[in-house]
């Protein structure tokens, strides 16, 4: 098969660092994207003119894009992924990235999409992966951490519900791309013959209250005491966050997901994508000491 990777979605946080790895491997990239501006200028130095299509409505475009493809990989939401399939070869083998979101016991929008992507995929008949990462932290621009260490500078303590108990298993960006590139060269390779669906996570699930610990200390905050306050009650205080311009936007929805667990096992990543996940120490230890968060987030870590 040939080495050239269809990216769709190649100016987000996932997409553009595939990219930038398969580039590192000396494969030709065809970034797939909605508009020329959005693509970073270094990925659009080295590949190709991109493929400007719109995921929602033209699948016409999305055909004349895939025409030549034979590895996609679909960074953008996994509800594109019937649209997809429908305008790529017969050939051509799909790689996308779903969200754990579709194990989530409160049904939303976007855990729908990703359940009918996988669904579309597994019924279409032709070799295919999927990979459902948890909660991913440490792109250049990703906001959970960055969200989590803001609020840690203002809260003296830290409200959670249940005290915090409800098991995350956040995996780091690095790892989402090294899982991304094995599936790419396994399908390059001719190994993948069927569609499969495969969760990748962090090496082990941990209360949220110690990733909050975890995330404290990695940026030199002191340690917060954890308040235990009623979900409804947060919930309903939620929205005021978004008058607040020293706090992150909190919404609804993310306190409730702070009620359930999610917890996961990561043998098939580890055994089938060859991927052993870092550690959040580690994951954590790296992020904050990158360019993007000394510059950005800790100019003021004296008030921490």
């Amino acid at each position: 098969m040939s080495s050239t990777v269809h990216v769709i979605g190649a100016n987000g946080r996932s997409g553009a660092a595939l990219c930038r790895a398969l580039i590192r491997e000396g494969r030709t990239v065809i970034p797939i994207v909605r508009r020329a501006g959005n693509l970073p200028d270094d990925i659009a130095r080295t590949c190709p003119p991109p493929r400007l299509i719109n995921l929602e409505d033209e699948t016409a475009a999305i055909r004349i894009a895939l025409q030549d493809a034979r590895c996609i990989v679909n960074t953008a939401h996994a509800r594109h992924t019937v649209a997809i399939l429908a305008a790529a070869p017969p050939p051509a083998i799909l790689i996308g990235l779903g969200s754990t979101r579709k194990f989530s016991r409160w049904s939303d929008v976007h855990g729908h999409g990703v359940i009918a992507g996988e669904q579309a995929l597994m019924s279409c008949g032709r070799a295919g992966i999927m990979l459902h990462p948890t909660m991913i932290y440490g792109a250049s621009g990703e906001d959970n951490v960055q969200r989590l260490a803001r609020l840690l500078r203002f809260l003296p303590v830290v409200p959670l519900p249940e005290k915090g108990r409800a098991l995350v298993q956040p995996i780091y960006q690095e790892d989402v791309t090294r899982s991304l590139l094995a599936a790419v060269r396994k399908a390059i390779a001719g190994e993948l013959t069927t569609p499969r669906s495969i969760v990748i996570a962090g090496p082990a699930a941990m209360p949220y209250r110690a990733f909050v610990a975890a995330v404290s200390k990695a940026a030199g905050l002191r340690d917060r005491r954890v308040l235990s306050v009623p979900a409804g009650v947060l919930m309903t205080l939620a929205p005021m966050t978004a008058h607040m311009p020293f706090l992150p936007d909190i919404r609804r929805d993310e306190i409730r997901r702070l009620l359930e667990d999610k917890a996961f096992d990561v043998t098939p990543m580890r055994q089938e994508l060859g991927v052993a996940p870092l550690s959040l120490e580690d994951g954590l230890s790296r992020l904050f000491r990158s360019r993007f968060f000394g510059s950005r987030l800790f100019r003021h870590r004296g008030h921490a």
